[in-house]
């Protein structure tokens, strides 16, 4: 072995391997992939819920700071919701379970209100 292959990997190496390495994003901001959460079923669900209300207008465009409203995205992203409820029935803890229920619930309350024209 080279003595360069037995150092210990200090935080200088490891900041200088890509996937460590934080990026710039179009905003300018520094995005860091190791301060992200490890994924897990609850996040995907969160994921998917907050694109579908954002479609909905019900949470603000971050660039823009004005809702946007394109219920066929909405109507999209519920619909993903509803295949992985379909594709994880009998295969999710209770929790998982009731978050994925709550979610799709309040989604489709929101979705037919609006698309019947309320707010």
């Amino acid at each position: 072995m080279s003595p360069e292959a037995e150092k210990p990997q200090t935080e200088e190496t490891a900041a200088d391997q890509p996937a460590a390495e934080a990026t710039t994003t179009h905003a300018g901001a520094k995005f860091d992939p190791s301060k992200l959460p490890p994924p897990d079923f609850r996040m995907l669900i969160s994921m998917l819920a907050t694109q579908a209300f954002a479609a909905m207008g019900q949470i603000p465009n971050p660039e823009t700071g004005q809702p946007m409203v394109e219920l066929g995205l909405a109507k999209h992203m519920i619909e993903m919701l509803a295949v992985i409820e379909t594709k994880t029935k009998g295969n999710l803890t209770t929790d998982e379970e009731q978050m994925l229920e709550n979610a799709l619930h309040e989604l489709r309350m929101g979705y037919v209100a609006m698309s019947q024209g309320k707010k």
